[in-house]
């Protein structure tokens, strides 16, 4: 068992989706609907995105193992650029938070329908399925399983850290979204997602030396 890659990609989801979209989405689909049916498919929808993640990053795999390091550190990089670019917007705009909530609203408004609980699993299932692609959280799951090459711990990881997130947008959602800075999460994901980068090239470095 490759326990680092488990720990390290929880860490790095985890970092990364706490203060996201994906939090804020959850937790409007907690005020409108209850909390299992949320819950439930919030997981699945999940489930099925870190398995296309997980599956992206292996199939890279399959290329020569320099090449792959590349490709992983430009996706650390790009990762770490996109955190920070939202840890200054939230930095500077007192007002990015309530946006960021206005615009999940719209969205689960869009698909919301009476509140029965298969529609309920239903709707959390579309509205997280989709909200998560481009994510940043899943470039950096396919960066981290082509990086570690231990796609089970890479999945056990992501899924850990969302499906922590998506646990604390629903019994606690507003109450840690006060309590909690985003753009220091939004900050310290970055800078993992930088050290990464640095660690990738420092090996594709070694390699060619």
């Amino acid at each position: 068992m490759d326990l680092p890659a488990l720990v390290l990609t929880f860490g790095t989801v985890l970092l990364a989706e706490l203060p996201d979209t994906t939090f804020l989405a959850t937790l409007v689909l907690a005020t409108r609907y209850r909390p299992l049916p949320v819950w439930i498919g919030v997981a699945a929808a999940f489930a099925v995105q870190t398995a296309i993640a997980v599956a992206l990053g292996t199939a890279v795999t399959l290329l020569p193992r320099t090449p792959v390091t590349a490709v992983a550190a430009c996706l650390f990089l790009i990762g770490a650029v996109m955190l920070f670019r939202e840890a200054r917007e939230h930095q500077r705009e007192a007002d990015a938070e309530e946006e960021e909530l206005t615009e999940a609203e719209e969205t689960v408004a869009a698909r919301a329908g009476p509140a029965t609980g298969l529609r309920a699993v239903a709707t959390s299932f579309a509205v997280l399925l989709f909200a998560e692609f481009g994510d940043p959280s899943q470039l950096l799951t396919i960066s981290l399983a082509a990086r570690f090459e231990a796609p089970v711990e890479v999945y056990a990881g992501a899924l850990g850290a969302l499906l922590t997130v998506g646990t604390l947008a629903v019994l606690v959602g507003r109450r840690l979204l006060r309590a909690v800075r985003p753009h220091r999460v939004y900050y310290a994901g970055a800078g993992v997602c930088l050290l990464l980068a640095v660690g990738a090239a420092w090996e594709i470095a070694g390699a060619t030396l």
